[in-house]
């Protein structure tokens, strides 16, 4: 045993390792909910134990260890139980798994992308996929995950408890697909990843835009991926990761307040990162398969590249989102293409644009919209419009860094 430590060292262990631990748990019990009440069983013993006894040589492995024990005491103090689970304890009762096996990194890294392709199984649809991967993976709460989809708390909650009882009434294996089964099972595992990603850059609520142990998590497992399968857009999806998270430094002022793209300062950027990005961006474009991950990762490329927002090439950005909708045809890839063609040609000439997205209704709760459409007014000299929109943007945000930026626009406005 090392140190006393505190309550708030185990929270903290708790955000950055409770999703690991859970996978392993999830493998060893083989029952989601069994797995999630050994996992919060664990810590409780650790916020009683550690500060009285220290912080254990191999805090995961205490944890795993503390965890499954509860969970069999659980199932024998239950008098009616499934008969799976019996054989299970039978099987249980006759081996203790060592330590040293569960906390080799290989066999975490293995726990984690087994129970990611177990909560992408092709017997679910995507959108519970994606919904019990984000929650039970990511640890993402059913909130943020609804504001990633852009629907409702409770469909969200729906999706989660009915993808737990198919895995468990079908008796879907927790486990890694063979070369064979790997391609139609990655599109939603990259999407995941993507998804994961996105909340921790800009989370959808909360004090802080970023939250660095979700951007580290999808970096992490962007890279297993990538050893497990090399191809084009595996390498996209990793690059575009790594060159986002390369300008984490300068989105935001050492108060926390946002920064926008244009304004930040370059010289922050993490140049190691933006190398490792574009060196993957070629590789990726180099394949055969060309994928929306390598070109959104060749835009973000051609920004990390530049000096300036102004020696930006927009043209070539144009052109990129232009075929990037043909793979994905989404409202946010009409948005983020005609904010390019604003910078490329003037706001005139972008606003017609947004304007017939807005009348589209397909962005109605997308406050990113709002947020445009009032910077292309008010660099127009329309201050009164501009005004409108940012306040409409804000009525539709829950981030407080974002809430704070938009209020001193419509302040400034006033």
């Amino acid at each position: 045993m090392n140190s006393v430590v505190t309550a708030e060292t185990i929270s903290a262990l708790y955000h950055k390792e409770s999703r690991r631990v859970l996978a392993t748990l999830i493998r060893l019990l083989g029952d989601f909910e069994l797995a999630e009440d050994a996992l919060q069983e664990a810590f409780t013993c650790a916020l009683q134990q550690w500060p009285v006894d220290g912080l254990p040589a191999q805090p995961r492995a205490w944890l795993v260890s503390t965890g499954r024990f509860k969970a069999i005491d659980k199932i024998r103090q239950q008098r009616t139980q499934r008969q799976h689970q019996q054989e299970w304890l039978a099987e249980q009762q006759n081996e203790d798994e060592a330590s040293s096996d569960i906390t080799q990194d290989q066999l975490w890294q293995d726990d984690e992308l087994r129970l990611i392709f177990t909560c992408c199984h092709p017997a679910l649809s995507t959108e519970a996929q994606i919904a019990l991967t984000l929650r039970e993976i990511c640890g993402l709460t059913t909130e943020q995950i609804a504001k990633a989809f852009l629907t409702s708390t409770v469909t969200v909650a729906q999706r989660i408890v009915r993808a737990k009882n198919k895995i468990r009434d079908a008796a879907i294996p927790y486990e890694i697909p063979t070369p064979e089964q790997l391609p139609e099972r990655l599109d939603t595992v990259l999407k995941v990843v993507y998804l994961l990603f996105n909340e921790g850059y800009s989370q959808s609520s909360g004090e802080q835009l970023l939250c660095q142990e979700l951007c580290a998590q999808a970096i992490r497992l962007g890279f297993l991926l990538l050893e497990l399968q090399p191809e084009a857009e595996t390498m996209g999806l990793l690059a575009l990761l790594l060159l986002q998270q390369s300008r984490r430094h300068a989105r935001t002022t050492a108060e926390g307040e946002l920064i926008l793209l244009p304004d930040q300062d370059r010289s922050l950027w993490d140049n190691s990162l933006i190398q490792q990005g574009v060196q993957l961006v070629e590789r990726s474009l180099s394949g055969r398969r060309i994928g929306p991950y390598g070109l959104q990762a060749a835009i973000a490329a051609l920004h990390a590249e530049s000096r300036s927002a102004a020696e930006t090439d927009w043209p070539q950005i144009i052109a990129l989102y232009d075929l990037l909708y043909r793979f994905e045809p989404s409202p946010v890839v009409l948005l983020n293409r005609a904010v390019a063609i604003s910078m490329a040609q003037g706001p005139a000439v972008a606003l017609p644009l947004l304007q017939a997205l807005e009348q589209s209704g397909e962005l109605a709760q997308y406050h990113l919209l709002d947020a445009a459409l009032a910077d292309l007014h008010l660099k127009l000299g329309l201050k009164q419009q501009a005004r409108l929109y940012y306040q409409q943007a804000l009525s539709k945000t829950t981030q407080l860094a974002e809430q704070r930026f938009l209020q001193l626009k419509i302040d400034r406005l006033a």
